[in-house]
Parts: structure tokens; C-alpha cells; sequence
């Protein structure tokens, strides 16, 4: 299935299991200031996470402009007008690699504890099942503790970690975790019966 098929039931409003309302809705062009803000409200060691200088704002207009959500579908978490949350999924669409996708997810700081990730990782699961996908996978450093929970209560096992394998911009070492989830389909559902 198409991830435009995936997508048709956003945007839409949701309560996390704190009682928090959030609309959500995949990224759009218009939404570059707003992601900006997002990132830069991120503590600096946050940041070390992350694969992109998401700070700077050129990297996020060029994204915005560029979006292409069969490759990379930030789906976003709004309330009262800010982003509070992001959780993309990204897919290879061709080659040994286009049944397993790529999950990274991030929570404005003052919005943690609230279920905001657990429900955006919750809804990215399904738009990769729609998807078609049959593996999801996520990457950690070793302190991404709270992250490998929540990923852990959708499903994810821990695949493989490697200790000191990952730097810094400090050049300071750090293990390296991915976690993987199997997607279970329709069709295997079927089966179970």
C-alpha cells in the first residue's frame, strides 16, 4: 500500500494516556519555522542523537521544501500551536533493504513523561504495517534508555549492541543499540486462528 493510503486519516486529534490532546499530521512545507523551534528548544548533549544539524534552519526549509514522504514521513505532534513531538519513519522504496523501515522519534523536552512518544511511535508502527513493511528498526546510543522503553512496549527487542562503537561530536564513545521489530500483517493474522 501506498503511504499516501497510510496517511489518509491525519491529520486528527489524539489524547495521550496522560490526557494530553495533540493533532497529528505528517510534516508539510509550511511547517519549517515550527520544526525549527522544535529542535532548538532540544538540550545541546540531546542533539548528539540526532544524524542532522537540525539546529540549523536551512537544513529544515530544505527538508520542507523536499519532502518526499515515501522515503522519510516525519508524522508530527502538535498542541497549542507548537510542535511537541516527531516521529519519522523512513524506507528504502528499492533494493535488499525496502521491507524494512527506520524509526527515530523525538519529544520537545518541557512535553516528556506525557505519552507523546509512545503514541507517535504507536502510530508509525501502523503506517509501516500499511506500508507493507515486515521489519522496523530503530537505532540508539547505550543512554537512550527511556527511548529503548518506549520501543520496548510497542514490540521492539534488542537485535544487537556494540559497546564503544559510536562517537560524538566530543570524540567520547558510546554503544551503539538497534533494536527490531517484525510486523505481523494482516494476512498472518489470518493465519493465527
Amino acid at each position: 500500500m501506498a503511504i499516501e493510503n497510510a496517511l489518509e486519516r491525519f491529520p486528527r486529534d489524539v489524547k495521550t494516556k496522560a490526557g494530553l490532546t495533540v493533532r497529528l499530521q505528517p510534516l508539510t512545507k509550511t511547517d519549517h519555522a515550527a520544526f525549527h523551534e522544535f529542535f532548538s528548544a532540544m538540550q545541546p548533549k540531546e542533539l548528539m542523537y540526532l544524524k542532522h544539524r537540525v539546529t540549523d534552519p536551512e537544513v529544515l526549509r530544505k527538508w520542507c521544501e523536499n519532502i518526499d514522504l515515501g522515503h522519510n514521513c516525519p508524522l508530527l505532534a502538535w498542541h497549542d500551536g507548537k510542535v511537541v513531538g516527531v516521529c519519522t519513519l523512513h524506507q528504502a522504496l528499492g533494493g535488499w533493504k525496502r521491507h524494512i523501515g527506520r524509526l527515530s522519534a523525538h519529544v520537545r523536552p518541557d512535553f516528556r513523561n506525557q505519552g507523546i512518544a509512545r503514541l507517535l511511535t504507536g502510530e508509525v508502527v501502523e503506517i509501516a504495517r500499511q506500508c507493507g513493511l515486515e521489519r522496523l528498526l530503530a537505532e540508539f546510543l547505550g543512554e537512550q534508555e527511556q527511548a529503548m522503553k518506549v520501543c520496548a512496549l510497542q514490540g521492539f527487542e534488542e537485535l544487537y549492541r556494540l559497546d564503544d562503537f559510536v562517537k560524538d561530536m566530543q570524540a567520547i564513545s558510546h554503544n551503539y543499540v538497534v533494536m527490531g521489530l517484525h510486523l505481523i500483517t494482516d494476512e498472518e493474522y489470518a493465519g493465527m486462528g
